[in-house]
């Protein structure tokens, strides 16, 4: 079917599609580095609708580029090439489906927001646990990325969150996998392929999501430490002594706090090469939460781990601190010239991962400005490298591959990953395919070619289908 056909189909179909003068709009992620025109954007209410939009695409043999929040930060969700491929946003898709106090679960479509799925959550005394700076991404966007956030040390990433899920296949078939219990040990889990996979198998409709009981007490402390190693083991001490109570454990290097503050006054006297958000929590406020925090600090300052600290005295001061952490990712995605990482390493190599990496982008770039940060309980660091004042963006730019090779690069030799939470998208898929084992890749195309044979579903990310790996070893059928 030639693309005009497949619009003429499209527009009796929910809305039909978005006046072309607006498909602007959904040609670029958050960041600004990626581009494609859609050929048109769908944006449907139902998973009917869906459905009927999958198909037509499938009979034309026309790519679907699904599409969330615009809080991705690798092109996942932007098209390839101009006017190739329909989006398909879910941003009308935002029903609650269910709400179950008992057993602690609330089902939404994928366009419900994640801000709206915490407020919704809190209304009704339960906490929603996954936290981050895109709180105006959806829930479909979050599952679809795995995403994870300033509480993944307590509460896991989005795929422990979640227990069930309706996607649309490639074939515009439905799988209606959303009335999965919290045991059910019947079959492959199958809810775990589309978790992660950015779109490029089916797309999420629904999602049944686990709650949690909300915290009755909380205690948020801003920790200055001089090196990332005292901060690893900080980390200990409060695993130890806090165990489930530890709920947030976040690290900022002092270029982070200090781009953020910008001359405002900051949380501790004096200067700290490295800064700490730790947040606990107790669903009881029987437990004497304060007091161990202050037990576990008060120790960590007379060996020497700690330099100073200071715990939040009300909500307002714990808004004061949440609000210098996250504003330090929504400050950088302003800048297109920054070089982000997003890597991940085992906690007990944090410390080297930043070492080494720092030594490394020296040696390339001796005035680049490092700004650090990151989810150091889960070994998730986002290592990223701003733009000198004295260099012009298009020179700095001629170093971004050398240093994100280093950055990757150092954590591969660590054991590590190339993407602890943003996924591949358009940025990272060949790359991916360069470190990634044979035997792994070929194991994804063979799940790529049987859920999408026509490749339709967000081509040309996650998994690179056309060029083979060097030195691939074929699975034997």
């Amino acid at each position: 079917m030639p693309s005009n056909a497949l619009l003429v189909t499209l527009g009796g179909i929910g809305d039909g599609p978005l006046p072309v003068a607006d498909n602007e709009q959904y040609a670029a992620d958050a960041t600004k580095n990626y581009h494609g025109v859609p050929l048109a954007v769908m944006r449907p209410r139902t998973t009917s609708e869906l459905v009927e939009i999958v198909r037509s695409c499938a009979a034309a043999e026309v790519s679907i580029v699904p599409r969330g929040g615009n809080s991705g930060l690798v092109g996942g969700a932007v098209p390839v090439d101009d006017e190739q491929s329909v989006v398909v946003s879910l941003e009308k898709m935002r029903t609650v489906r269910d709400i179950d106090l008992v057993s602690n679960t609330v089902t939404v479509e994928a366009g419900y927001l994640l801000v709206e799925l915490q407020e919704l959550a809190s209304n009704n005394n339960r906490l929603f646990p996954l936290r981050h700076a895109g709180l105006s991404s959806q829930v479909g966007g979050n599952l679809s990325t795995n995403a994870g956030g300033t509480n993944v040390i307590r509460y896991g990433m989005a795929r422990n969150l979640v227990l069930g899920l309706e996607v649309v296949l490639a074939n515009g078939a439905v799988w209606n996998g959303l009335n999965r219990l919290p045991k059910d040990n019947t079959g492959y889990d199958l809810k775990q392929l589309f978790l992660g996979a950015e779109g490029t198998l089916g797309i999420i409709t629904a999602a049944k999501l686990r709650l949690f009981p909300a915290p009755k007490l909380q205690r948020t402390a801003w920790i200055g430490v001089a090196s990332c190693a005292a901060a690893v083991d900080l980390l200990s001490r409060c695993r130890t002594e806090l165990d489930e109570f530890l709920s947030t454990f976040e690290l900022m290097n002092r270029n982070a706090v200090e781009r953020y503050l910008n001359g405002r006054r900051a949380p501790l006297a004096g200067s700290h090469e490295w800064h700490i958000l730790v947040v606990v929590t107790a669903t009881s406020d029987r437990i004497p939460l304060e007091e161990t925090l202050l037990d576990v600090l008060a120790q960590a300052n007379a060996d020497g781990v700690v330099e100073d600290a200071v715990i939040a005295a009300d909500d307002q001061q714990e808004r004061t601190l949440w609000e210098i952490r996250e504003g330090i990712p929504a400050a950088l995605i302003e800048d297109p010239t920054c070089i982000k990482g997003d890597t991940g390493v085992a906690v007990g190599a944090v410390a080297e991962f930043v070492t080494v990496t720092d030594a490394g982008v020296r040696a390339l770039l001796p005035d680049a400005e490092i700004v650090t940060f990151g989810h150091v309980g889960d070994g998730n660091i986002h290592y990223n490298v701003v733009r000198p004042d004295s260099m012009e963006p298009q020179e700095f730019a001629g170093y971004g591959s050398d240093i994100m090779r280093v950055i990757e690069t150092t954590a591969l030799d660590l054991g590590g990953t190339i993407s602890a939470e943003h996924g591949l998208g358009q940025k990272k898929m060949r790359r991916f395919a360069d470190v990634v084992a044979a035997e792994e890749l070929d194991l994804m195309r063979l799940i790529k070619g049987a859920l999408d044979p026509l490749g339709i579903m967000n081509p040309d990310k996650l998994v690179d289908m056309r060029v083979p790996q060097a030195n691939a070893v074929p699975i034997q059928e």
